[in-house]
């Protein structure tokens, strides 16, 4: 079994029970959509891997020797890196995060910038029906929203040139446009 498989078996395992707070949809739709997306950019079986659980030490109970184990140290190592630490407060968290994955190497800024850049384009989505409630599922409100997305974005941006982060400055301007 091909490693994507591996990884997208076990992302449907971890995350069975969960919905997204966007919409109720099941949660593993938003991997996969992430690691569609970085095949869309040429990605590398890997990558696209990791992109397939990245949340799952953030979101489930699976650990990250469970992770290795079935996947391998390399994938284990991005989704680390890809997931914050929740013990912090938001605001530390979020700097926290967005410095972790500007150090970070290429695989890992990938697999972040696409989860963004598919959270963004959702809330893009979900406003044409949801209009202003669309920002309800986020404690901290839109405004804060925008100052973590564009921090990361800066952030990301000093490091590294790849045209994902083109698409996630388009979603994060389209984000500011939708009232609140």
């Amino acid at each position: 079994m091909e490693l994507k498989e591996k990884a997208l078996r076990f992302a449907i395992v971890a995350h069975k029970e969960q919905l997204r707070k966007s919409d109720n949809s099941p949660y593993v739709a938003h991997p996969i959509m992430v690691g569609m997306l970085l095949a869309e950019y040429g990605f590398d079986e890997a990558v696209i891997a990791a992109a397939f659980v990245h949340d799952v030490l953030e979101d489930t109970d699976m650990t990250r020797e469970q992770l290795s184990e079935e996947l391998g140290e390399d994938i284990a190592t991005i989704v680390t890196s890809v997931s914050e630490d929740m013990s912090k407060e938001w605001e530390v968290r979020k700097e926290a995060y967005a410095k972790s994955v500007a150090e970070a190497d290429e695989a890992t800024r990938a697999v972040s910038i696409a989860d963004k850049i598919h959270n963004a384009e959702s809330v893009i989505s979900d406003y044409e029906y949801k209009g202003k409630d669309v920002w309800l599922p986020f404690n901290r409100g839109k405004a804060k929203k925008i100052w973590f997305e564009e921090l990361l974005y800066n952030e990301v941006r000093a490091v590294w040139e790849h045209p994902l982060l083109d698409r996630y400055k388009l979603a994060i301007e389209k984000l500011k446009t939708l009232d609140e």
